[in-house]
C-alpha cells in the first residue's frame, strides 16, 4: 500500500494538500507516483496565475505516460517548487516532501472541506 500521511488533505485525482497560514502547497501522491512510474519531466507552473479549483496547474511526464496535474483549490499561485522542473524525479523519492509542486494563496479556505481526510482517501484507493 502507498503512504498516506495523516496531516494531508486528498482529491480524487492524487494529489495532495496541505494548508498553512491561508497557503496551500499541493504535490502527487505517494499512490500517483508509483502508478506513473519514472517522472521524467514536470511543466513549470505559471506563478502570480489565478487558478480555479480543478483547473489544469501543469502537466507530469513520465516514461509511461503524460497527466495533467489538477488544482485542488482557487487562489493564486505564488511559488512553484523549481526542484521538481530541475530534477523532477524527487517526485518518485520523496512526493510528500521535496517532491512538492506549487503553493497557492486561497481565495477560500472552505473548498478544503471538500477534500478527503487521510481515512476517506485510504478507503478510496481500496476500492
Amino acid at each position: 500500500m502507498s503512504k498516506i500521511r495523516e496531516d494531508l488533505f486528498y482529491t480524487h485525482t492524487d494529489e495532495w494538500v496541505k494548508v498553512d497560514d491561508g497557503i496551500a502547497t499541493i504535490g502527487l501522491t505517494d499512490y500517483a507516483q508509483e502508478h506513473l512510474g519514472d517522472i521524467v519531466y514536470v511543466e513549470p507552473c505559471d506563478e502570480d496565475q489565478d487558478v480555479k479549483k480543478e483547473d489544469v496547474l501543469t502537466t507530469v511526464e513520465s516514461v509511461k505516460s503524460a497527466s495533467d496535474i489538477y488544482s485542488p483549490v482557487s487562489g493564486k499561485i505564488i511559488s512553484f517548487n523549481s526542484e521538481v522542473e530541475e530534477e523532477s524525479s524527487i517526485i518518485n523519492k520523496e512526493p510528500y516532501d521535496g517532491g512538492w509542486i506549487c503553493k497557492i494563496e486561497l481565495s477560500s479556505e472552505e473548498e478544503i472541506k471538500e477534500l478527503m481526510t487521510a481515512e476517506e482517501y485510504k478507503a478510496a484507493k481500496e476500492d
